[in-house]
């Protein structure tokens, strides 16, 4: 979505509108498992500028300020009406939406993967990926019902709140495979649709804590360590989603879950890998619509 049409800057409104869509795109991409804030925002030509302003606040504050009003309007309206698609969607078939949200991270793959290796990929890039894949990975699966059956509460949600900035601050990590593994996904969706403010501030305080916290850091990390950072969020990624399958998909053909979605082991499965495939081929193109866009260095 190029704010210059056919060479011509748009007007002062037409620019406001371009950067409200923009937000609004961005905020989906916010709590939509397989995607991330990060990545929309590099796609629309917004994070650039955002991490800069980030990492000094005090450079054209106003200026800065005034761009991204319509930018924070248009991630609230995103944020708010994919939470009502996301309450109706986590019902009883939760297993087979989840499956979509994966498959949505396995057609990005090949792009982040390119992504990474665009600096080159070294023997320790690679050793990097495959620890930090494993390390999440065991980690989740380990965990068990420790982790799964998190209570929510301010801390809670102000917690997924950074993991939610972290997903700003960080390109190709999608914060919501976490936030789906501890059960706090379709909660975090319903307390935002219900505009339940023991919800939303919380997240709102940790989002923001954590975006002003890391944006310098990472603006450095990435500058100095550009492969190594990429390949380890390129595992935790993967590792992450992989961990959603025997610890929340698998449990949903139990006898007792079956018998509430009324659908059969051979139905709720072929549905599973229908759902998959959708959402593996939607991330996939949407991947080869990225790689159109011209991008400047970011750091």
């Amino acid at each position: 979505m190029n704010s210059k049409i056919e060479g011509k800057k748009p007007t002062p409104i037409i620019d406001w509108f371009i950067r409200l869509i923009k937000g609004v795109i961005v905020g989906i991409g916010f709590i939509l498992p397989g995607l991330s804030g990060g990545v929309l925002a590099v796609i629309l030509g917004i994070y650039d500028r955002l991490i800069r302003f980030l990492s000094d606040l005090k450079k054209h504050f106003i200026e800065n300020v005034l761009y991204f009003i319509p930018v924070i309007i248009g991630g609230a309206i995103g944020i708010v009406l994919f939470s009502i698609l996301v309450e109706k969607a986590f019902g009883v078939y939760a297993a087979e939406f989840i499956c979509l949200f994966i498959g949505f991270v396995a057609g990005t793959f090949p792009s982040l993967y390119k992504t990474a290796g665009k600096e080159g990929r070294s023997w320790r890039d690679m050793l990097i990926f495959l620890l930090s894949t494993a390390f999440i990975f065991l980690l989740m699966i380990y965990g068990g019902r420790q982790f799964t059956e998190v209570s929510p509460n301010l801390l809670i949600w102000a917690a997924s709140g950074a993991l939610i900035g972290l997903g700003v601050i960080v390109p190709g990590m999608s914060p919501s495979n976490f936030l789906i593994y501890f059960g706090l996904y379709d909660k975090m969706a319903t307390g935002i649709k219900d505009f339940d403010f023991a919800v939303i501030i919380p997240l709102l305080i940790g989002f923001i804590l954590c975006v002003l916290a890391f944006a310098k850091l990472a603006a450095y990390l990435f500058k100095r360590y550009y492969s190594e950072m990429y390949h380890f969020i390129l595992g935790m990624v993967i590792g992450s989603s992989l961990a959603i399958f025997p610890t929340v998909v698998f449990p949903a053909f139990a006898p007792e879950q079956l018998a509430a979605t009324r659908l059969s082991f051979g139905m709720a499965f072929f549905l599973c890998v229908v759902f998959f495939a959708i959402g593996t081929l939607i991330s996939f193109l949407f991947s080869k619509v990225e790689e159109k866009y011209p991008r400047e260095d970011i750091f």
